[in-house]
Formats: C-alpha cells, structure tokens, sequence
C-alpha cells in the first residue's frame, strides 16, 4: 500500500480522491495523535485554507473531525499557508492544518498539517496519524467534546509578522502581485502596501473557481504584460497557497527562485545576517548560482530535492537562508516554513535599499543553460550500478570542465531516470544530455 502523505501533506481530486470522508478521518486521528503525545491539555488546531471551491467543504469536514476527537478548533478562513503555520506559534496550537493544492489545478486539494510552533509534523507522527485513520475509539461527549472558534484578527496577526520581519521600508517602489487567485489574494497587496509600496494587485478576485487559472507563479505571462503595461519597478508571482515567489524585473524578465536566493544572500551577508555566509539549495539549484556565489564569498550547501531536505540542512547547521528553483525560500529567523511574501519582501527591500533596479541584484547570477531528458528505464539500480553510465558521465564532465554540469536522478515514484546537463551554450547542453541518455538507455 502506498503511504497517504506524500512529502506535501496528502493531496488529490477533491471529492474523488480527497473527500470530506477522509478529511473528517484524517483531523480526528491527528487529534488522537496529539492527545495520546501530550495529556497535559485539550489539543487546540488551527485550520485555515485557500479559496478553492472543494476548501469550503474541507474545512468543514476536517474542523468536525478534530472537534469529534476532543479538539477545539480555531478557523482562520482564506490564508496564505506559511500564515497558518506562523498562526500556529502565534496562538499557543498544538497543530495547524492547511486545506490548499498549492500551485495544483482548481479540481485538487490537499490537506497539510503542521506540528507545534508551526513545524512540519515529523515522518513517524504521520504515519502515526494514518495508522490510526480505521481506528474506532471511543469519542467524548458532552463537555469533552471539542468547540470550533473564528478567529477574526488571523490575517491582521500575520500581516504584523511580516512587516515587523521585512528589513525596510518599501516606499518610492511600484510592484505588481499576481496572487494566482489564491491564498495571497488580500494578505499580499496589503502587506506591500502597508510596508509602503505602490502596489498594483493582478489575479485577485477569487471565486473559488479561478485559483492557478492561467495566472500565479506557473503562468507569469500575465504578470509581464502588467509590468510592462503599469511601468513598474517589479512584479511579484504567487502560487495558490503563496508559500513560494518568482518575480520579473522592469523589463519583464524571470527572476527565478535561484536568483531571489543570490539577491538574499548577498543581502543577507551585507547585514551581518547570512549564517556563516552560507546557502542552502538543492542539487536542481543551477550552475549558474554556484559560480556567483562562489564569488561572492558564499558557501553552498546542496540537499536532495525537496523543501524538507533544505529545511532539515539549516537546521542542522544553524543556517539562515535555504530554498529551491521553485522559488520555495526558507528563512528559518522568520518562518518555518517557505514564505512567498516574506521572500517577496525581502526582495523588495533589497532593491529599496540600493536603490538598483532588480535586473541589475539579480544580474550578479547568470543561469547556465539547462537540459532535462527523462529516460524511461527497467531498472533505475541497474543504471545506476552501471559502469557504462559512469564512464558516460566522468567523461561529459571532462568535457564541461567549471562551466558545466551533469546530473543524473531516479525519478521517486515512475520507472524514469532524469538526465540533466548544464552547460555555457543551449547546444552543448542538449547534445550531452541526449548522448547520456542514450547510454542510459542501453543499460535498462
């Protein structure tokens, strides 16, 4: 049987997949969970959600579960998911629950649970939690029953947060954000506003229908235009449930999660802030970001794909800035999860404080060309057992020498191995890449 959570929460086809049956499920077994951890008090949760349609019902439903198993529930209404998790901390929670599907279509939903002081809920506490989603235990009443509660000021609470964190003032700049229809619709113009830009807000009337909807951070095409269109000095892309940024300069060029993290950094280091001038990235993070910090002074960090890998290497080293590609940034003094519009924020006060334009901050990376080919294989430990492979591999990277790099990575859940070459020019990536992948291919 394959594990319910995946590596963000538990996720699929609301009403399908995903049904108000096994939200119900999974909060009362959580609540179990917390309960049997800590006797000391009544778990107390708090849940927040984006505005998809199916997160009206969800949140119903996971509220009810939590209150049947003895929890009382504070509900939060539309946040941004890192505004739940600060929500957490904020209000002495033992658990916060996000009911979002991210950057996902309309159609999908999910539902993310945080620990105490807005941590992700260790491996071992969700699987703790799914074993228990069958169980029969007897429920409370009466008194012992949980209370649901709103909370009204959440969106003022977290919006406080984060203009206590912003480094500066934003004032003289004018910012495009695409809120992608989602979470971030009413927290992200006003916390740019109120930090003292002039802000232009795209993508911000949400029905419950139009979240992703060919806007956010996945569709950018929206925001260039706008940019362009407004004169700005900037724009602002979030996904639906805003843990994650990319922007675009003046002239309407990505600023990918790479460059947002050279942006900070160098901030960062320029404060006294970056911890031992050191970045943490995963091993997707272009070449390009390894060379400019490189000369920089700054040390790079490299962790296995995915937010949890980055989180737990700055926690372990005590680091202070990590993130990915993706534009999922972490600041560990600030959040405890990825938070696009801190992220957003500390971008803004960068080029507020320089008075440089964002093309000029993120010039300081140049992205090296990037090739991906997924190869469809038999076995993935044969390719990677496979001397034929290796030698492949050691000989492109000869060829590459500091400006280029190959790296291969089994696919976590298809019979695919991922060949991804970089390289000074688009040609000399494609023709490596491809030539590898032949190899590989002929292994399995």
């Amino acid at each position: 049987m394959s594990r319910l959570f995946g590596t963000d929460g538990v996720r699929g086809l609301a009403n399908v997949d995903l049904t108000p049956e096994l939200a119900m499920a999974v909060s009362a077994s959580a609540a179990r969970v917390l309960a049997e951890h800590d006797r000391s008090h009544r778990p107390v949760a708090v849940v927040g959600r984006d505005p998809r349609a199916s997160g009206e019902m969800l949140q119903a439903a996971v509220a009810a579960g939590l209150a049947s198993a003895g929890a009382d529930v504070m509900q939060v209404d539309v946040v941004p998911t890192p505004g739940v998790a600060y929500l957490v901390d904020n209000l002495s929670a033992d658990l916060g629950v996000m009911i979002s599907a991210s950057h996902n279509p309309m159609p999908d939903n999910g539902i993310k649970l945080f620990a105490a002081h807005g941590h992700k809920l260790p491996d071992d506490v969700e699987d703790e939690i799914e074993a228990g989603i069958d169980a029969a235990p007897q429920r409370p009443t009466g008194a012992g029953v949980g209370r649901i509660y709103t909370i009204p000021d959440a969106l003022d609470r977290y919006i406080a947060h984060l203009l206590e964190a912003a480094p500066q003032r934003l004032d003289g700049l004018k910012v495009v954000v695409d809120c992608a229809n989602g979470a971030a619709w009413a927290a992200a113009p006003r916390a740019y506003r109120e930090a003292g830009a002039e802000v232009i807000a795209i993508h911000a009337l949400p029905d419950g229908e139009n979240i992703n909807d060919q806007c956010g951070s996945t569709h950018i095409e929206s925001l260039r235009e706008a940019v362009l269109a407004e004169g700005a000095d900037m724009g602002i892309a979030h996904d639906g449930d805003a843990d994650r940024c990319l922007a675009v300069d003046a002239q309407g060029n990505l600023v990918d999660g790479d460059q947002i993290m050279a942006v900070l950094a160098l901030a960062m280091k320029d404060r006294g802030e970056l911890v031992e001038n050191t970045l943490v990235a995963t091993v997707m993070s272009n070449l390009g970001l390894h060379l400019a910090m490189r000369d920089a002074g700054v040390t790079i960090r490299t962790t296995a794909v995915g937010d949890r890998y980055v989180l737990e290497e700055l926690r372990n080293g005590g680091y202070s800035l990590g993130g990915e590609q993706s534009g999922h940034v972490l600041l560990p003094s600030h959040a405890t999860t990825g938070d696009g519009l801190l992220t957003a924020m500390g971008v803004m006060a960068r080029v507020a404080a320089t008075g440089r334009p964002l093309a000029e901050l993120a010039g300081v990376m140049q992205r090296l060309p990037q090739v991906l080919v997924n190869v469809k294989v038999t076995d993935k430990a044969a390719v990677a057992k496979a001397s034929s492979v290796n030698d492949a591999v050691a000989a492109v990277e000869a060829e590459l020498g500091e400006t280029g790099r190959v790296l291969l990575r089994p696919s976590g859940t298809e019979q695919l191995v991922r060949v991804m070459v970089e390289a000074t020019s688009e040609a000399a990536a494609e023709a490596a890449a491809n030539r590898l992948a032949g190899v590989v291919s002929a292994v399995s």
